[in-house]
């Protein structure tokens, strides 16, 4: 494969914006963990209530979302990060490859900059650091970080391209 190809498969059109926005994505979502934990000593607290329907609280999910697949041990955790390595190496190859807007790249690195920041929670905490707790009317929500909300609003985003680009082919004249 010639170094042109190669190119094409990991650096697109809409790979630097992509780049800034994971690696600001990552290191904010550890900058945070690593405050929430070392810092305000979130652990020693325990729950803090915030608002009345907003708590912070420590959680390590040994799991995926909502703590399915739980794996607790290092062998889960690193088989966890694991798979997050090749979801992340896939995404960005996506940027390169698949992005045609901005909107779709910013999305996927979010995704990236999400999934990279809990990959390594699971390497150097043995699971994902977990601190806000959403709740209403006695019913709580799970308890989620900074790469989490990266990663809704990724596909959250990626769902409005998908809509808008479906919806600009469906006007178009046949």
């Amino acid at each position: 494969m010639s170094s042109d190809g190669l190119r094409g498969w990991v650096w697109g059109r809409y790979s630097q914006v992509a780049l800034v926005v994971a690696l600001s994505t990552a290191v904010i979502d550890q900058a945070h963990k690593w405050w929430m934990i070392l810092g305000y000593k979130i652990i020693e607290k325990g729950r803090v209530v915030v608002t009345p329907f907003l708590d912070l609280v420590f959680v390590k999910n040994t799991g995926i979302s909502y703590s399915m697949f739980d794996m607790e041990g290092p062998r889960g955790q690193y088989a966890l990060a694991a798979f997050a390595l090749v979801a992340s190496i896939g995404l960005w190859v996506a940027v390169a490859k698949v992005a045609t807007n901005a909107l779709m790249a910013v999305s996927l690195a979010l995704i990236l900059g999400g999934a990279i920041g809990n990959g390594i929670d699971r390497v150097t905490l043995g699971g994902v650091a977990d601190f806000f707790l959403l709740h209403a009317f006695g019913y709580s929500w799970y308890v989620f970080n900074i790469a989490d909300v990266a990663i809704v609003a990724g596909v959250v985003g990626l769902l409005y391209e998908s809509w808008q680009s479906s919806r600009n082919d469906a006007a178009k004249p046949l």
